[in-house]
């Protein structure tokens, strides 16, 4: 049995991911590397378009939704 905890939370990978890829996109920029932006922006909206495209939505509750109803009246 493996109890133990991971050493970096997700929010901590999450921040050095957001920090690698400013990194990435400040170099680009900065070497004029524009054409290289616009393709990683497309593939990256395709990707997520992807995402959203072959999510699972049926399984999402509908409790939610009305829990959020409720505290609005």
């Amino acid at each position: 049995m493996n109890t133990q905890k991971p050493k970096f939370s997700r929010r901590t990978i999450a921040l050095f991911w957001l920090v690698v890829l400013a990194v990435l996109i400040g170099t680009l920029i900065y070497l004029e590397l524009i054409p290289v932006l616009y393709v990683l922006a497309t593939v990256s909206l395709v990707a997520l378009l992807l995402i959203v495209a072959f999510a699972d939505l049926e399984k999402v509750g509908v409790e939610g939704s009305e829990g959020f109803a409720r505290d609005m009246n």
